[in-house]
C-alpha cells in the first residue's frame, strides 16, 4: 500500500466553539457526529459531501489527546508500524485502541501523527 493522509481532525476542550472559529475563518459547515452525550463534528467545504476534517471533544478517550492538528496516516499492519515506530526512535502516545484500527505516536523530532490501519 501506498501510505497518505486519510483523516485530519483536532481534539480540544471546546469543540463547539472552535467549529464557529472554523467556519468564520475558512468557511466550513459543520454536521454534528453523535458520541453519546454530546457531539463531536465533521467539518465540510460547502457543496462537499464528504467530510474534509474532524472537530472532537477532548473527553473519553480522546481526553489525552493534544490539542493539534492531528494527521492519519494510513498502514498495512498497525501492530507493525508501531513496533517500527519503537525501534526507530519513536514513542507511543496512545497505544492501539480497542478495535485495533489506530494509535497515536510521537516521531524522533517530535512530531505527532496517528497511524491508521485501513484492512
Amino acid at each position: 500500500m501506498n501510505s497518505k493522509i486519510v483523516w485530519t481532525d483536532i481534539t480540544v476542550p471546546n469543540a463547539e466553539g472552535l467549529k464557529d472559529f472554523y467556519k468564520e475563518v475558512v468557511g466550513w459547515e459543520s454536521e454534528p457526529v453523535g458520541m453519546g452525550d454530546y457531539d463531536d463534528f465533521n467539518m465540510k467545504s460547502n457543496g462537499n459531501e464528504d467530510p474534509d476534517a474532524g472537530i472532537c471533544h477532548a473527553r473519553g478517550s480522546n481526553s489525552d489527546i493534544p490539542p493539534v492538528w492531528l494527521v492519519y496516516l494510513a498502514v498495512d499492519d498497525l501492530v507493525e508500524s508501531l513496533a517500527a515506530c519503537e525501534k526507530l526512535g519513536g514513542k507511543i502516545l496512545k497505544p492501539a485502541t480497542k478495535n485495533g484500527k489506530f494509535a497515536i505516536i510521537e516521531d524522533p523530532a517530535g512530531a505527532v501523527c496517528a497511524l491508521y490501519q485501513v484492512s
